[in-house]
């Protein structure tokens, strides 16, 4: 807002320059003073994205420093596996937040740029949000949730998740799917009808689902997608799975991975 405000008394500045002291004419020193307005934004608008940018790019450098830690543990735990699944995944959960509560707290850097920047404080919003899904803290997640930007799928996928959580009405579920896959390109629909899909089939309307996947499918051809339209319209519900989408469906919380133990085998001689 603030670089607006700049912008537009550079632009009367202009004007006012060339009108009064330079003698332009009307015509010119309207243009003077357009170009003084569209050059100063672009130059405060590019310097200041890239300092934003810098500010986001630390959040992304704590996570990835964490998750390359959690990689390196659970590498030595193939080497020597933990005492139980339990165990392990809770040492996983302590460690994950601990370094994205270092992250939220990098996130607090960019409140700095609100004056200058439109929509910054729905943007840091936005990242607390994903950033307090990760480690389920559900408080912070309802509480900026009406702040949060629902562009990305996988944002927009958080919210549908969170309102199956809260049982809300299919419908509302419904609405957000709906907007947000309206808006994606070829196979950006995938986790938005996968989600819908499963949300539907859990509430037992698996007629919903095969027709949530019929519809996916004109805009995309994922595997997963395709098996779960082909078990459903087979009247197979109970083998519908989104475990073909990995840890991008895991993140959503609405499921847990299965976590097969490995017993340990006797070697003979």
């Amino acid at each position: 807002m603030i670089t607006l405000i700049v912008a537009i008394a550079v632009g009367c500045g202009g004007f006012s320059l060339a009108y009064f002291a330079g003698d332009w004419g009307t015509g010119w020193s309207v243009f003077a003073g357009v170009l003084g307005f569209g050059v100063f934004q672009g130059v405060a608008g590019v310097l200041i994205q890239r300092h934003v940018k810098a500010e986001m790019e630390k959040v992304q450098a704590i996570l990835l420093a964490g998750q390359k830690r959690l990689q390196a543990k659970m590498q030595r735990w193939q080497m020597r596996p933990p005492s139980s699944v339990a165990a392990a995944q809770k040492e996983v959960f302590e460690d994950t937040k601990a370094f994205v509560k270092e992250a939220l707290a990098q996130t607090e850097t960019l409140r700095r740029f609100t004056p200058w920047v439109p929509l910054m404080s729905r943007q840091i919003a936005t990242a607390q949000l994903q950033l307090s899904w990760m480690v389920k803290d559900f408080k912070t997640v309802d509480r900026l949730m009406p702040k949060a930007i629902c562009l990305d799928p996988t944002m927009c996928c958080i919210k549908m998740a969170r309102l199956y959580m809260l049982e809300r009405p299919t419908a509302e579920i419904a609405k957000v799917y709906r907007k947000a896959a309206g808006r994606v390109r070829y196979n950006g629909n995938v986790l938005l009808a996968a989600t819908m899909s499963w949300i539907q089939v859990q509430r037992g309307d698996a007629d919903g689902a095969f027709k949530t996947l019929t519809d996916a499918l004109k805009k995309s051809d994922h595997e997963t997608l395709k098996r779960n339209h082909e078990t459903l319209m087979n009247n197979r519900v109970a083998h519908f799975t989104n475990s073909g989408l990995g840890d991008q469906w895991y993140s959503l919380l609405l499921e847990e991975p299965k976590v097969h133990q490995q017993r340990p085998r006797s070697v003979y001689r």
